[in-house]
């Protein structure tokens, strides 16, 4: 017998899965990041939704007392200072569910990412044309 649960297949299910009061922040982070980054795809990875534009951009997850936002390493170092508020890791902040959050901030690692990641691409397209 298979005990391994189904994973969720698209955001909409992820944040349907959770009480209304969270359903309502998470889209709120959900819109904010497709503004700040219209032309990435959605999808879910780790079982997280996840936001992705030439590579993985941000994950978020909702837990119990936190909401949780994955911008990698660089999304949280470039922001270590504004970030220093909130519990943090490596690739991870959270931010406390019971508190709005900081949108303007979050619009603005997400945009650092997007940078970031397009800059990637464009420097390995321009590796490979330098070889052929």
């Amino acid at each position: 017998m298979d005990d391994k649960k189904p994973g969720f297949t698209s955001i909409d299910e992820y944040i349907a899965a959770f009480p209304e009061k969270t359903q309502v922040i998470l889209q709120g982070l959900r819109a904010a990041i497709q503004a700040a980054a219209p032309d990435a795809t959605e999808k879910i990875s780790y079982q997280m939704p996840t936001f992705y534009l030439h590579g993985n951009l941000i994950h978020f997850a909702a837990f119990k007392s936190h909401i949780g936002v994955y911008p990698t390493p660089t999304g949280i170092d470039a922001f270590k200072d504004e970030l220093a508020v909130y519990a943090n890791a490596k690739g991870s902040v959270q931010f406390p569910i019971d508190q709005p959050l900081p949108m303007e901030l979050i619009t603005r690692i997400v945009k650092y990412r997007v940078e970031e990641n397009l800059k990637k691409a464009a420097d390995k397209s321009r590796k490979k044309k330098t070889k052929s």
